[in-house]
């Protein structure tokens, strides 16, 4: 007996149903923001990685050389493939352009809850435009994706990196100051901040300032805080975005998080998170901000922001919350009453498929009762049956298999019957 590979999954068909709901859901609020849809390889050169973030990652990585000694990666996230493609062949495209995505990625990492080696991931980038109007919508259409996935209980977090850098580069922070404190910085471990500013000889006073502000959601604090025209210039860009998602996007839910460190060599102004409490430890559902790829990968520097969402754990916190996905139905199923009767009933069955019914026909020649039955353990919402003095008629018995009703009707008016 072959095992499934660690850190991967089947689904049941029950289970695609509500995955396939979820991605509809998803997809349909993403068009609605004017994004279309874009699909990128599996698999990609190892060196795009690499470029984005350090050698470090290919321990993470399912790298491969193929049989002409290429060096490839399966994905482990889609912004760069998306970004590789942008500087490939979108470069000419008009600005802004919104693109939006769904795939499959791949991490050689320690299993756990919500936690795989194989797991989908959706997202999103803006390419051409950095005002504060656009990325209060990237982050409202982020916050509602969720929302009207079904997620209750969603936080809001939001910082900025540009603050944070110029509160680095105030105190005259070498890179690596900055990369010994990132680590303690991102798991709130704030009391070590404090002693590792004090080790570099920051004052008291300013390693007071600098805690204080990565722990306080009050803006007005962190204004009276900050020192230096970028960190101030940065804070009136917020409040900007703060405004309009409360009073164009009505998204009142949110708190101001100094604390959000990721990826700090590209993001580079406003970043994100969307967490789910539900699910404990590993709560992010989704994170994102504004970052400095493009270049990077050779094309002319414009202003980027993006946001990827881990699809996997929503359908978890869906789960946790008690959400009550949809029961997937069949409109008809067929029952032949007799063998004379089947090449009759599929031809019934394919005329409908043909209209867009979902049908499905007994196969197994099971006989009336066991084929209710069953009709009924897959959610059919009607069956035909099909029996000798039926077809006498020119007819088919019409069974609604909610309430047991069931009626005589003529074969031609079937379709509208059932629609």
């Amino acid at each position: 007996m072959f095992k499934i590979p660690r850190g991967t999954r089947d689904f049941t068909s029950e289970e695609m149903q509500k995955r396939r709901y979820i991605e509809e859901v998803m997809q349909k609020t993403f068009e609605t923001f004017g994004y279309k849809e874009v699909q990128t390889p599996t698999f990609e050169t190892l060196e795009l990685f690499t470029a984005k973030s350090g050698d470090a990652i290919i321990e993470e990585l399912y790298s491969f050389t193929d049989k002409g000694g290429r060096d490839l990666a399966l994905r482990p996230e889609l912004t760069a493939p998306v970004i590789r493609f942008y500087v490939d062949k979108l470069q000419m495209e008009p600005k802004p352009l919104k693109l939006y995505y769904f795939g499959n990625c791949y991490r050689y990492d320690r299993p756990q809850k919500g936690r795989y080696r194989e797991f989908k991931q959706a997202g999103c980038e803006i390419i051409g435009t950095d005002t504060a109007e656009a990325n209060a919508e990237l982050i409202a259409m982020a916050y509602k994706i969720l929302e009207n996935a079904g997620v209750k209980n969603l936080v809001l977090n939001i910082g900025n990196l540009n603050i944070l850098s110029s509160l680095f580069s105030q105190f005259k922070l070498t890179k690596d100051q900055q990369k010994y404190l990132i680590p303690q910085i991102d798991k709130s471990m704030f009391e070590d901040v404090f002693d590792a500013l004090r080790d570099f000889d920051i004052k008291k006073e300013d390693a007071s300032i600098l805690t204080e502000i990565l722990q306080t959601s009050d803006i007005k604090k962190i204004e009276n805080l900050v020192m230096g025209d970028v960190a101030k210039k940065e804070l009136e860009e917020l409040n900007k975005i703060l405004s309009f998602l409360d009073k164009s996007f009505g998204i009142k839910n949110y708190q101001i998080k100094m604390s959000i460190v990721r990826g700090l060599d590209y993001y580079k102004g406003v970043v994100f998170e969307i967490e789910a409490p539900s699910l404990g430890a590993e709560k992010q559902l989704c994170g994102g901000g504004t970052y400095e790829l493009i270049k990077l990968f050779g094309g002319k520097e414009t202003p980027t922001t993006g946001f990827a969402i881990g699809f996997d754990r929503t359908i978890l916190a869906l789960e946790l919350e008690k959400y009550e996905f949809p029961n997937p139905t069949l409109d008809v199923f067929v029952i032949p009453v007799t063998e004379e009767m089947i090449e009759k009933s599929l031809k019934i069955t394919q005329n409908l498929r043909e209209k867009g019914v979902k049908v499905d026909i007994d196969l197994l020649r099971r006989g009336m009762s066991k084929s209710l039955k069953y009709a009924s353990s897959i959610n059919a919402k009607k069956a035909i049956i099909i029996g000798p003095k039926e077809l006498e008629q020119d007819s088919v018995t019409i069974r609604d298999m909610e309430t047991g009703k069931q009626d005589l009707k003529k074969i031609k008016d079937i379709e509208k019957i059932i629609k």
